[in-house]
């Protein structure tokens, strides 16, 4: 495969393309000889950048291929593996063809070329983000640490990526409508009051330092710092809470006897416990 086109791709992409099939020669392929990823986790395509990447192609052209694979649905056409966005902005700019680099893969790499590539680019809102992350630690049995390596950041910031998503769900339509930034959304993760505060920060328009200082009033003091929860667990209930994506409480005697907790918020989170448990015990 050309050099430039790899070097383009990031570091993701070009371990991901290094160990797939790959044709050496650029193709061209009409427009409509092209369909969306299905696999693809982003929803949404910022509007703004969408325009100023077709001004781009209206200037010079598409310079970096579409990777694409042969349509099972449809032999005739190609599915896009990577490079959605450049496909849809040369149909904002009016072409009839694009460049295109055919590879052969399976669902499960097609997938993970998609998450990759969107969220190298920070093409993704922090919810999408967060669950791309989820996805390559679910289908793909990677951990943190090789999410972090992977996608080339840091290990906290995965896991801070995470916990968003034991975020109500009215929160993440404020995440998405650019109502909160990521930096807000951290300071809500754990509240019980979470959407109030929010609706707050919203309301006040506080910036994520004030909202730290407000948040600090809705935090229930500590009656005894000795009873408060050691470190290990408070990492463990996180950690499993970002697998599964749920809350989770671990209360844990002296004794090493305790219970664990799994809260859930309707039936599809309850069913989604039980086959865990079914699966594995």
């Amino acid at each position: 495969m050309n050099s430039k086109i790899k070097k383009g791709l990031g570091r993701g992409l070009s371990s991901l393309i290094g160990e797939t099939k790959i044709e050496t020669a650029t193709n061209k392929a009409l427009i409509g000889e092209l369909s969306p990823n299905k696999f693809q986790p982003r929803k949404n395509f910022d509007e703004e950048s969408l325009n100023e990447l077709t001004n781009s192609i209206k200037e010079r052209g598409v310079i970096q291929p579409i990777i694409v694979r042969k349509s099972l649905d449809n032999k005739t056409k190609f599915e896009i593996v990577a490079g959605e966005r450049r496909w849809l902005a040369a149909q904002k700019a009016k072409l009839h063809e694009v460049p295109i680099v055919i590879t052969d893969i399976d669902d499960l790499k097609s997938l993970e070329f998609a998450i990759v590539e969107n969220v190298q680019r920070n093409d993704l809102n922090p919810l999408e983000e967060a669950q791309g992350y989820k996805r390559l630690i679910d289908e793909f049995s990677y951990d943190q640490e090789k999410v972090s390596k992977f996608i080339g950041k840091s290990r906290s910031y995965i896991t801070n990526s995470l916990r968003l998503l034991t975020l109500p769900d009215e929160i993440f339509k404020m995440i998405e409508k650019k109502q909160l930034t990521p930096g807000h959304a951290k300071i809500l993760v754990g509240l019980e009051n979470a959407v109030f505060i929010a609706n707050k920060i919203i309301e006040k328009k506080l910036s994520v330092r004030q909202s730290e200082k407000f948040v600090k009033i809705f935090k229930p003091k500590k009656k005894n710092v000795s009873n408060s929860k050691d470190l290990n667990i408070k990492d463990l209930e996180m950690s499993i809470s970002s697998k599964i994506g749920l809350k989770i409480d671990i209360q844990n005697k002296k004794n090493n006897k305790g219970r664990i907790s799994i809260e859930y918020k309707d039936l599809d989170q309850l069913n989604k416990i039980i086959e865990i448990l079914k699966n594995n015990y």
